[in-house]
């Protein structure tokens, strides 16, 4: 009996330790009032981006809920509400799949919204699931998607400086290897999703990297937030039904909390004084190093302008200069077909121009 209860012991002290060092996410302080400003965070119908979204709106910003679901979009946007007592939270339609609806929404956004201080890229797959496209859906959901975005608004970011962009990375990043002759080649296959994921990461990574280079000197500052192992729908999304009874009590234990996950993004879009770490990498509400393939500045320019072809981004769409200095590492297929259209709606009107914080 007492070497059972001693073995107890073990194990309870053990999982102390792992939950307090690995599990359990540092809480994030920064910025304690956003009221006059509007942030955007995408998927934030449920798990990481709805808990970001929340401590946004409790904090008095105007919140845009950029999501692919109108019904669970507007639900969340109503929950918000209720639970942050902010009526500044509104629901816009938002496929990351289609260009047609990237474009979209940043049209109804720029209308409607006289301001952009917080852009927070959290939607992400890490499956295609049944889904057959004849491009890479990961890239285009998880990279190609938030690039082009990113590009729509960023007048609107620069007209609000000082405003921040954060691209929600993770650590699979570090099995990430971009093959720039087959980026938008369709993905079939587990073992193949699971490289292309990585490799989705990596590009966040280098899109962080590369943004803070485009933007120096504008004011408008970007981070790549990796939200720790967090119990999220990404997590359990795909994983076949009869294994989930098994997992999800491993996951309560082991696995952060959606709001757990959310302190690294809002890290990353309050904290004060971090200006001079953009385009860096964080994790746990700390900067932390990356492997070569991340911090590769002639990679990170490859990528962007790729990404800008893939995006359909023409010269005229873009203010900044994109000379490529290795034209010989641009080429790379096109694939700027938008299978999804579909126009973004507010789920109820902008009041009056909010004057600047």
């Amino acid at each position: 009996m007492e070497a059972l209860l001693l073995g107890a012991g073990l194990l309870l002290g053990a999982y102390v330790l792992i939950y307090y060092n690995l599990v359990k996410a540092p809480p994030c302080g920064g910025i304690v009032s956003l009221r006059g400003r509007t942030a955007v965070v995408t998927g934030a119908n449920s798990g990481i981006g709805k808990m970001t979204a929340l401590e946004l709106a409790r904090r008095g910003a105007r919140v845009v809920l950029a999501c692919r679901s109108r019904e669970r979009g507007e639900a969340a946007a109503f929950d918000l509400r209720q639970e942050s007592g902010n009526n500044e939270v509104i629901f816009m339609a938002l496929d990351l799949a289609s260009l047609a609806s990237v474009r979209a929404f940043a049209t109804a956004f720029l209308r409607s919204e006289p301001r952009l201080d917080i852009l927070i890229h959290n939607a992400g797959i890490s499956s295609c699931g049944q889904i057959r496209e004849p491009f890479n859906l990961l890239l285009r959901v998880n990279h190609i998607g938030p690039f082009l975005l990113t590009h729509l608004l960023l007048p609107r970011l620069k007209t609000c400086a000082p405003s921040r962009v954060v691209v929600v990375a993770s650590a699979a990043h570090r099995r990430g290897r971009l093959d720039f002759t087959r980026l938008d080649r369709p993905v079939v296959g587990w073992q193949q999703e699971l490289r292309a994921y990585a490799d989705s990461k990596l590009a966040n990574v280098l899109f962080a990297r590369e943004l803070a280079t485009q933007l120096e000197g504008t004011g408008v500052t970007c981070y790549a937030a990796h939200p720790g192992p967090v119990n999220s729908d990404l997590f359990l999304r795909h994983v076949p039904g009869w294994l989930r009874p098994l997992l999800h009590p491993l996951a309560w234990l082991v696995l952060r909390t959606p709001g757990g996950g959310a302190q690294t993004p809002l890290y990353c879009a309050l904290q004060e004084g971090i200006e001079p770490l953009s385009g860096r990498y964080f994790a746990n509400c700390h900067v932390e190093e990356v492997p070569p393939a991340a911090r590769d500045d002639r990679a990170a320019h490859r990528l962007w302008v790729a990404s800008k072809k893939l995006a359909g981004l023409g010269l005229g769409e873009d203010a900044e200069s994109d000379e490529d200095p290795h034209p010989e590492d641009s080429g790379t297929p096109s694939s700027l077909s938008s299978p999804h259209p579909e126009e973004p709606t507010v789920s109820e009107p902008h009041p009056s121009p909010q004057s600047p914080p």
